[in-house]
């Protein structure tokens, strides 16, 4: 086996590189302004016509020249007005019956204006020009011999109109196209703004849930280990130790809601995202920081989604955390989870002291109870939370668990 067989690619590599060399050498080549271009025709005719000698009346051929070519010099931004121009000086030319070279400017006026407008200007326009054409073989086509010159000039003319609507139609499909990546390219920076602003509120969420209670068991636990210092000092360690714990599992939950674990942190990365099973340990960390907790689980959890059982989490985490920040000593706290097949239902209530019955309950001022809201919002529900009629608080919701709005919690 050959090494040009071993590697095809290879043979082509040459040829590759020549094209992209001459690709490169004409991107290098100077492009002339359209003004020059649309003054090179004009030129060139004038030139034609001073240079070459006329049979009869040259000052009427130069005339005649100029008025056809020199119209084309404005056939950009006037092709309309530039066409009616040329024209005339056709109609004229063919009135004095003189034939010129000049007359290609019939056709680039119509190119222009089959470049720069509708299909119905242009195919009035194409109509005149043929016109012409009609009338100038008539007049000067040799005899018995009409039917050639009149086919060759009539498929210029077709040629002519047809090439401008290609051009205008492929300018504004590409026009279109840039249009559309432009409107895709704004659509993406729309998306990446809003996939930013809802990650920003879900690490909001996560922080004030994880530093609000941790730092509400850590205040409660602190409290209860100066108490119990000089009469249980066993009991003070305890609470001081519970303090460091949690000290440090708020840690773990912030580098990973954060997403910035580090090497040296193996457990952080080991420590799943909590859930319906650690539910009973914050209720012995609540029960521990002065707040007793009841936990009650109805149902089979194991077929719920992560994410939903993070957000039944944090609910009952936020709501176990307000009655510990809000409730005097002695409340006690109930927790009820029921689990089905399409829901779960969370219900929180206390023990604590109802306000009364003339007093209004004050709008919350945190962000505790606005976030609980969004996390049920997230799966479907609706949270309620208000005082009981038998006293206490209260704190219920249902997720839906095959919502089709939910979002991440």
């Amino acid at each position: 086996m050959t090494e040009a067989a071993a590697e095809p690619g290879k043979a082509h590599r040459p040829r590759a590189r020549r094209l992209e060399r001459a690709a490169a050498a004409a991107r290098r080549i100077p492009r002339l302004p359209p003004p020059v271009w649309d003054s090179l025709l004009p030129v060139l005719l004038l030139l034609n016509a001073a240079t070459t000698p006329a049979p009869s009346e040259p000052a009427t051929t130069v005339v005649l020249t100029a008025a056809l070519a020199l119209p084309l010099l404005w056939r950009r931004r006037a092709p309309l007005a530039v066409f009616g121009a040329v024209a005339a000086a056709a109609s004229v030319q063919w009135l004095l019956d003189v034939q010129l070279p000049a007359d290609i400017a019939v056709l680039v006026a119509l190119y222009t204006l089959a470049a720069h407008s509708g299909r119905r200007t242009t195919l009035v326009a194409g109509a005149v020009v043929e016109a012409g054409v009609l009338l100038a073989c008539l007049r000067w086509a040799p005899d018995g011999a009409f039917l050639t010159p009149f086919v060759a000039v009539t498929a210029m003319t077709v040629a002519a109109a047809v090439l401008g609507m290609n051009v205008r139609t492929t300018r504004a499909y590409l026009a279109a196209v840039e249009e559309r990546a432009a409107q895709l390219e704004r659509e993406q920076q729309q998306q990446a703004r809003l996939a930013v602003a809802e990650e920003r509120a879900r690490i909001t969420r996560e922080m004030h849930d994880i530093v609000t209670h941790n730092l509400s068991v850590m205040v409660a636990l602190a409290d209860a280990a100066g108490y119990a210092r000089q009469r249980s000092p066993d009991r003070a360690d305890a609470a001081m130790r519970q303090i460091s714990e949690t000290g440090r599992q708020a840690l773990t939950d912030m580098r990973r809601s954060l997403g910035v674990l580090r090497a040296d942190e193996p457990d952080a990365e080991r420590h799943p995202l909590p859930g319906i099973a650690q539910l009973e340990a914050l209720a012995e960390q609540m029960s521990a920081a002065g707040l007793p907790t009841r936990l009650e689980v109805h149902g089979g959890h194991g077929h719920l989604p992560a994410t939903a059982q993070l957000t039944v989490y944090r609910l009952v985490q936020e709501a176990l955390t307000n009655a510990l920040k809000h409730t005097p000593a002695g409340t006690r706290a109930t927790v009820r989870i029921r689990c089905s097949a399409g829901t779960v239902t969370v219900d929180v209530t206390d023990t604590g002291p109802c306000p009364p019955a003339s007093a209004a309950v004050p709008p919350p001022s945190g962000h505790g109870i606005p976030g609980m809201r969004e996390r049920s919002a997230a799966y479907g529900g609706t949270l309620l939370a208000g005082p009981l009629p038998g006293g206490g608080w209260g704190v219920r919701t249902r997720l839906l668990l095959d919502s089709a709005g939910a979002v991440s919690a």
